[in-house]
């Protein structure tokens, strides 16, 4: 930087400071007014205020120490020869002369370059830092509105008397927390505080005039009694529950007011559970190890160390077996927020196929002398058994035929119906064969429908099969077994006859057959005691449905779909009546009705019976007592019983949701009989406790002329 720009800087410089310097103590001064006449917070705001004002005010006159004032600084000094505006200009624009005027300035300025600072503005700095500390001091030390005269250190004061009562001098409240909270005890002048609850309050009050006793009047009729330490009045007291106080003395004080004790209570810690993010999990096969992850918080700190509880279940059924243990954690992080991990193994807690792990974290705080504690919520994992791994193996063999096993009748009827409309576009070949494929779905349907009727399998026939015994004809087939059927011979199904014709042992199953896997693999064997759960109404209507399934099946398998939809549409009516009738009834215990008096059927006795109308509960009405002190504070003229009061919100101090507001607001009144303002807030506290009313059904709004045209008009068309 060149000299010229370094005296400028400087220059500026100056200025700033002198600016501030000059109003800085205004701001002081009018802080310290703002904080004497509306207090601290507001003086703060002004202080913020009047501060960003100032180094606004200093930098908009740096500022104006531009380049023009540079060059009529230097036009003032006889070694610029009123030539200062040179050395800003563009070289390019300058005659010779010019340029060599330019040059003989600078090397003038470079050997001695003037100061270019404006003097310090010394009145203007002396006098404004009189008028601000004499401001300052006037608006500390000037006394409040009311308050008394201060006692000259080294003397005593007198005793109160009824010409001169007592009045509060200074205070000083002192507060220790607990030693668990790590909160540094502090001294404030205010009696209102808010604390920690089990802290240690210690009181030290100052009296213009001793009174001949004092203490400390709770709201609920406690005493804490001040004892005299000199010319000071001092009191312990642990906080144990929220509470609203006042300073009674005796003679009384002439300006009693009440002060408000907020204790906060420690909360118990809680637990979040972050890994996994389910409460049960399903292991994997092949699983060996679960993760574990917690994160506990706590108001004022949770302890170090944590408990893991593991709970192992084994067996089945009656036999189960619990096996518990307790790993000890370490948490890591912050007091107020740790976290505890842990990876488990498996194979270490004993735990194999079909058990279930069950874990839980138990946290616990600082509190003394009995900690607070807390448990997460119970995460399970449960390890599949070997039976549940090979039916998950299983369902991926059986997959293919599952769309099949699931087929509907409608849409059988549905596919019958395209094939007939495609005949004209298809071989006889393939016109057969897809013919023969619905009429797999058909047999797969009717047994799925069978087997709520007990059909384990079809079974063989009772006598070989004939011609005579194929459904061909459209009537339904009455010649096989009730509870199986036979199916139709063919020759393209042929590989079926190990469900119709033989038995399972004389067909040898078709390696990577659909239905072969699902016959061999996937029946079920449990659908016999569903048999048992259909009234024989459904049943029959069941077994109808079945026998026109057979029909259609057997067209459907010859190639005949136009024959075959008669019967499929039949057997999709008898499903629909199946479906709308009392399908299962469950009595395992026999109707116990009372008997029927066929003598007094029909003929209007009433007698002995028992009312069916819902019995009206009451509303809790209010105590009438409270009820009539509410209505006294209406008049003025009556004097309220704040004496019931104060007894009724002792008794109900757990129901309500501020209870210190409405002590806060008796007491105000029991200090200011005369004080209608306090009467007002009173009532609107007391209106808050009482017991209101469930809402009740709202009469319906009178209609408009438009709406009830439109309900004369519903009314006329009944």
């Amino acid at each position: 930087m060149s000299p010229l720009q370094q005296a400028w800087q400087r220059a500026r410089r100056r200025q700033w400071l002198a600016v501030a310097g000059v109003l800085l103590p205004l701001a002081l001064a009018v802080t310290a007014v703002a904080v004497r006449l509306a207090g601290i917070s507001i003086g703060s705001v002004v202080l913020l205020v009047t501060l960003l004002l100032v180094v606004g005010t200093a930098t908009w006159r740096a500022r104006r120490l531009d380049r023009q004032w540079l060059v009529r600084r230097l036009d003032a000094h006889p070694v610029a020869q009123d030539s200062a505006d040179l050395l800003f200009a563009d070289t390019a624009t300058l005659n010779p002369l010019q340029q060599l005027q330019r040059d003989r300035i600078s090397r003038t300025l470079h050997g001695a370059m003037p100061d270019l600072r404006t003097p310090w503005p010394r009145r203007w700095l002396v006098a404004s830092w009189l008028f601000g500390v004499l401001v300052t001091v006037l608006a500390v030390g000037w006394p409040a509105p009311g308050a008394p005269l201060p006692v000259l250190p080294g003397t005593a004061a007198p005793e109160a008397s009824v010409a001169l009562p007592p009045r509060l001098q200074s205070a000083r409240l002192q507060i220790r927390a607990p030693a668990y909270t790590g909160q540094a005890a502090r001294t404030q002048t205010a009696l209102d505080a808010k604390v920690v609850q089990g802290s240690a309050l210690d009181w030290s009050l100052r009296f213009t005039a001793q009174p001949s006793t004092a203490a400390l009047q709770l709201h609920d009729g406690t005493r804490i009694a001040l004892r005299r330490d000199g010319e000071a009045w001092v009191a312990q007291w642990r906080a144990s529950r929220p509470t609203l106080y006042r300073i009674v003395t005796e003679p009384a004080l002439s300006a009693p007011r009440l002060y408000r004790l907020d204790v906060v209570p420690d909360r118990p810690p809680s637990v979040r559970v972050i890994a996994p993010d389910r409460t049960l999990v399903l292991a994997t096969p092949g699983q060996r190890q679960w993760i574990l992850q917690f994160e506990a918080s706590d108001d004022f700190g949770v302890a170090a160390n944590a408990e893991l509880a593991l709970t192992l279940a084994q067996g089945s059924g009656e036999n189960i077996t619990f096996r518990e243990q307790r790993i000890a954690l370490t948490g890591t992080g912050p007091a107020t927020q740790r976290r505890f991990a842990r990876t488990l193994d498996l194979a270490a807690l004993g735990a194999g196929p079909g058990n279930d792990v069950i874990a839980q974290l138990h946290v616990r705080d600082n509190h003394t002398p009995t900690p607070q504690t807390a448990q997460s919520t119970s995460l399970i994992l449960r390890l599949p058994s070997e039976e549940q791994v090979l039916g998950a193996d299983l369902e991926g063999m059986v997959k293919k035929t599952l769309p099949a096993y699931f087929r509907s009748q409608r849409q059988i009827i549905i596919d019958a119906e395209a094939l007939i409309k495609q005949r004209g576009n298809l071989s006889a070949e393939e016109f057969v064969k897809r013919s023969d494929a619905i009429g797999v779905d058909q047999r797969i349907l009717r047994l799925r429908y069978g087997q709520f009727l007990g059909e384990e399998s079809e079974g063989a026939p009772k006598a070989p099969p004939t011609s005579d015994s194929l459904p061909t004809s459209d009537a339904p087939a009455a010649d096989h077994d009730d509870d199986h059927a036979h199916a139709p011979a063919t020759a393209q199904d042929s590989h079926d006859d190990h469900d119709h014709g033989a038995s399972k042992a004389d067909a040898a199953p078709v390696f990577g057959a659909a239905t072969d896997v699902l016959s061999e693999y996937g029946h079920t064997h449990d659908h016999a005691e569903a048999a048992t759960l259909l009234d024989p109404e459904t049943r029959a209507i069941l077994k109808a449905a079945l026998d026109q399934m057979w029909s259609s099946e057997g067209e459907l398998r010859q190639g005949r779909p136009e024959r075959a939809l008669p019967f499929a549409n039949k057997a999709l009516e008898f499903i629909k009546k199946v479906q709308q009738a009392e399908r299962i009834y469950l009595a395992r215990v026999g109707p116990e009705l009372p008997p029927i008096d066929e003598g007094r059927r029909m003929g209007g006795d009433r007698a002995d019976l028992g009312s069916r109308t819902l019995a009206i509960s009451p509303v809790a009405a209010p105590d009438p007592a409270i009820v009539a002190v509410w209505q006294q504070l209406a008049d003025t003229g009556n004097a309220p019983d704040l004496d019931v009061l104060s007894q009724w919100l002792g008794r109900n101090e757990r129901r309500l949701a501020d209870p210190l507001s409405l002590a806060a607001a008796i007491e105000e009144l029991r200090i200011q009989p005369d004080c209608n303002a306090c009467r007002s807030t009173l009532r609107a506290q007391l209106w808050r406790a009482l017991l209101r009313p469930l809402p009740q059904v709202e009469r319906r709004a009178t209609p408009d002329p438009m709406a009830q045209r439109y309900l004369d008009a519903l009314e006329a068309t009944r």
